[in-house]
């Protein structure tokens, strides 16, 4: 496992390894997402979108057409109207 330290201003250095491991150089972005299960996940931003290709995937969860996305959306956009 690897570990960092929180410094006095809330700032954490990530890692080499972990940089390495997600491709991270100075400049790079990343995003914090907490999941269903309490986890935090750091997520690359400079990354290719298809890499990121089921990353939002749940067991369970039921693909939907592009037709039904678009369904969906129109209803909740007309209920903002």
């Amino acid at each position: 496992m690897v570990n960092a330290t929180i410094t006095s201003k809330g700032q954490v250095t990530i890692p080499k390894e972990i940089r390495d491991y997600l491709k991270l150089e100075t400049g790079s972005r990343v995003d914090f997402v907490i999941d269903k299960d309490g986890y935090v996940k750091v997520i690359p931003l400079n990354v290719n979108v298809e890499t990121l290709s089921g990353i939002l995937h749940h067991e369970g969860m039921k693909a939907v057409s592009l037709e039904e996305m678009e369904n969906s959306i129109s209803e909740g956009a007309s209920d903002w109207s």
